[in-house]
């Protein structure tokens, strides 16, 4: 069968992401970036997307699409109560993938893989996208953390290929399960900065008179130990925290509160557009405490624009930005607070940092290639004509 499919356009279903086109978290981004250029490519892409609200609020809601840029959208049944919203929305998109003509179908993250197997059953080649260690997040109930086992368990059991984003994940398949699995990274676009005019209109920012977070608010993001090392740190720059909080507004309220004594400390809520692309393009540096991360784009992102970025040292972080950013050491309580403290003391540290991390980010993660290895797992031949129109697409954008 895989020899079959090296000559001809592919029928792909992907699913187990909320909703694409969307920046509501890093999963909705890699199903934009693959399904977007290998709709380009000539291969016919569904994205299965969830119905309902947008985890962060309702101004964020948009139209149900039935087609973008050349990929087709099906949005499926989505039950919005009770926590059940990616366990229905993924149960409901495998059920039609199953009896859809597909010869692919490519699951993302843990969860959803609980259904890999029906697809399967019905001759599908499936694939899963393990984003990250999804039962380890602190926001997950009893059923919803035994839930996500179990997906992690079908996917090493009925999976043809199980993609994971980073060597620590691969590590933790082969000790666990001695299953193999194929590192694919995630992928970033070059950057183009913008000045500083809506944040300044929206939230009195202006160029380097700010330190960055941007991601979902969730606990496993090390938000709290954020703000208290902020708090710790003796500077004019204000902190901005940027985006909203995926279906745990009460830590979002907690954040709030533990903030409310300091001005200085800005909660924008969730952006995108211009307004995200002014605040990566004048932060003073970017930060991202995490404890838990599968390949956290928006530190691939702050980097393709030129930002020193600080991180937790977890292996996830350290090992995208190498020698050309920044890690505390977790174990360590004021580490955190000691290296914000320096770089708001060293604007030579600073500068340093900036002036490779563009150019050593977009020439290590391209999303071409991961286009094309991902193209090569389904099945396709890896041709030269395929990384050409890829490339030639990417520079008329």
């Amino acid at each position: 069968m895989k020899a079959q499919r090296k000559n001809r356009k592919l029928r792909i279903a992907m699913l187990g992401h909320k909703r694409v086109p969307s920046r509501e978290g890093g999963v909705e981004i890699v199903v934009g970036e693959l399904s977007e250029r290998m709709a380009k490519l000539g291969h016919d892409v569904t994205c299965y997307n969830r119905r309902g609200h947008h985890v962060s609020g309702e101004e964020f809601d948009s139209e149900f699409l039935s087609k973008y840029n050349g990929v087709r959208i099906n949005s499926v049944f989505t039950v919005q109560k009770g926590g059940l919203a990616a366990v229905s929305s993924s149960v409901f998109a495998a059920i039609k993938a199953a009896f859809g003509r597909y010869d692919v179908v490519h699951f993302h993250a843990e969860g959803p893989c609980a259904m890999l197997w029906l697809p399967k059953l019905f001759g599908k080649r499936c694939i899963a996208t393990i984003h990250g260690l999804d039962h380890q997040r602190a926001k997950w109930g009893r059923f919803a953390s035994w839930y996500i086992r179990f997906g992690e368990k079908c996917a090493v059991k009925f999976a043809d290929e199980i993609i994971v984003l980073s060597e620590n994940v691969r590590r933790y398949f082969k000790e666990t399960y001695n299953r193999e699995t194929v590192f694919i990274p995630n992928g970033v676009n070059p950057a183009q900065k913008k000045e500083a005019k809506e944040i300044a209109a929206k939230f009195n920012l202006s160029k380097d008179d700010y330190i960055l977070f941007l991601g979902r608010l969730v606990p496993e993001k090390g938000l709290e130990r954020l703000i208290e090392a902020y708090k710790n740190v003796k500077t004019d720059k204000k902190l901005v925290i940027a985006g909203g909080s995926s279906d745990t507004a009460e830590f979002e309220s907690k954040l709030r509160a533990a903030s409310a004594d300091n001005p200085n400390i800005i909660f924008t809520g969730f952006v995108q557009g211009r307004l995200l692309e002014e605040l990566f393009s004048n932060a003073y540096f970017y930060v991202l405490p995490s404890d838990v991360e599968g390949m956290p784009l928006s530190l691939l992102e702050a980097m393709s624009y030129g930002n020193c970025c600080l991180t937790s040292d977890i292996p996830e972080c350290a090992s995208v930005i190498g020698e050309y950013g920044c890690v505390f050491d977790r174990s360590k309580h004021d580490d955190l607070a000691e290296k914000m403290q320096n770089l708001c003391d060293n604007p030579e540290t600073v500068s340093a940092f900036r002036q490779n991390s563009a150019a050593y980010i977009c020439g290590r993660y391209n999303w071409n290639d991961v286009v094309l290895k991902t193209l090569e797992l389904y099945g396709c031949k890896n041709d030269v004509q395929a990384k050409e129109e890829l490339n030639e697409s990417s520079a008329h954008k």
